[in-house]
């Protein structure tokens, strides 16, 4: 009885009611009905196990099994072919690693074997790789099936050409994000024509060596730089919520970010057959002479950039939100209000995310590609802060005033690293004490 009720490998509760409920367990040792048959013994030790029973403080001491063992390891007979350790069946019989293999490759190659001997060599473990012909031979005799080689070749082939099923996530932008977006990508282009609208022209003025400044040039640059600065403006107050913003953080973020906007936008107008940067007139500088307009050690850093930017193949409607998003950033030193420029940069970063993966669904990493280019653009950045103090050194005359309005943010930045540096510099030089060696006592 006991052991039928093992076997049902119920809970404890379950089992308790299973004895109050069925008909054929006895409540009452009166109730003899269900024992018809049992001999005085059977009842007997019925009743001493429902003593036992009664005395139990634990069901879990009633109920409890022992585990059961775990099942042996699955062993296999000895290859059917060398009679080495078999790993398995393998077309058709038991067979090692070494024998299968072999099988597979002579059905696939259609392998055709000769005996140096009388077609009768021994093949095991050791011997095995001694005749071919024969070993083949005997993989046949043992059982091994060329169809179930050929099968498996199809199976495996189909599953190659299956193609697999590529998830394509489908982004759309809301209506307000679609807002942000037609607006961002309609400010950039007014503030910021495309390189086919141009009409190029280019000047031959020290185009051929590198020099420390063609004064020429710079004029020319300075001139162009001040009309950048200005559109730049322009485009920043378009930017949604950039105006809710108080005087004073619109006047950091734009300072801030005035350099990171220029050079991108300027990058975005590179050529590489001719390595050459258009301006927003159309003129054309080569290398060369961009480094001589007053770009000196930053040139190489810049041209490198827009050669990163070639692979991204970025429209305007991303080159706008990308700039709008450097803008505002609640990164910035001295801001007022960061919290409310960060609330004005989330939307801007969804709208990005959304329409860069929407406009190449097959490329879902191209967004954070992109974002990472505020990085090396905040890098430029600095080294143009650097560029600006030796600048100042080698122009005549004074830095034109909206240019060293919007770069003194830079050049206080650096000023303050070069303190920081002269701090820490300080703080590592240990004061060295001399001693005079004591005088020897003769």
């Amino acid at each position: 009885m006991f052991d039928y009720m093992d076997f049902l490998a119920v809970g404890p509760g379950e089992t308790l009611d299973f004895y109050t409920a069925s008909p054929c367990m006895l409540q009452e040792p009166s109730q003899t009905a269900c024992f018809t048959g049992l001999t005085e013994t059977d009842w007997q030790i019925h009743r001493i196990a429902q003593s036992v029973e009664t005395q139990s403080s634990s069901s879990e001491d009633l109920f409890a099994s022992p585990l059961s063992p775990p099942p042996p390891p699955r062993t296999y007979k000895p290859c059917f072919v060398c009679q080495d350790k078999s790993s398995g069946y393998h077309y058709g019989i038991s067979a090692c690693e070494g024998c299968k293999g072999f099988f597979r490759r002579s059905v696939q190659k259609n392998m055709v074997y000769t005996c140096h001997r009388d077609n009768n060599c021994i093949i095991n473990k050791i011997t095995r790789n001694r005749c071919q012909y024969c070993r083949l031979q005997r993989c046949f005799a043992a059982g091994m099936s060329r169809e179930s080689v050929r099968n498996d070749r199809s199976k495996r082939k189909e599953k190659k050409e299956t193609p697999k099923m590529t998830i394509i996530e489908t982004y759309e932008l809301t209506a307000e994000l679609g807002c942000i977006v037609e607006n961002i990508c309609r400010a950039h282009r007014e503030t910021f024509p495309s390189l086919c609208q141009l009409g190029k022209y280019t000047t031959n003025s020290s185009s051929d060596t590198r020099i420390q400044l063609d004064l020429g040039l710079w004029d020319k640059f300075s001139e162009l730089a001040t009309k950048c600065i200005i559109r730049v403006v322009e485009f920043a107050k378009r930017v949604p919520g950039f105006t809710g913003l108080t005087i004073t953080d619109q006047i950091t973020l734009l300072k801030a970010a005035c350099l990171d906007i220029l050079i991108l936008r300027i990058c975005t107008r590179y050529t590489p057959d001719q390595d050459t940067m258009t301006f927003s007139d159309g003129l054309t500088l080569t290398r060369t002479q961009i480094h001589n307009a007053g770009f000196g050690p930053l040139t190489d850093q810049v041209f490198t950039f827009a050669g990163q930017l070639l692979p991204l193949e970025m429209d305007d409607t991303e080159s706008g939100l990308l700039s709008a998003i450097c803008l505002v950033s609640g990164d910035r030193q001295d801001l007022e209000e960061p919290s409310k420029v960060e609330v004005l940069q989330e939307p801007l970063l969804e709208a990005l995310k959304i329409y860069s993966r929407k406009r190449r669904p097959s490329m879902p990493l191209m967004f954070p590609k992109v974002l990472m280019k505020i990085t090396d653009l905040r890098s430029i950045s600095a080294k143009g802060a650097e560029r600006v103090v030796t600048l100042k050194m080698e122009i005549p005359g004074s830095m034109p005033p909206l240019i060293q309005e919007m770069l003194e943010e830079m050049e206080n930045l650096e000023k303050q690293k070069q303190s920081e540096e002269e701090q820490r510099a300080d703080k590592n030089i240990t004061p060295t004490h001399t001693h005079s060696p004591c005088p020897h006592s003769t």
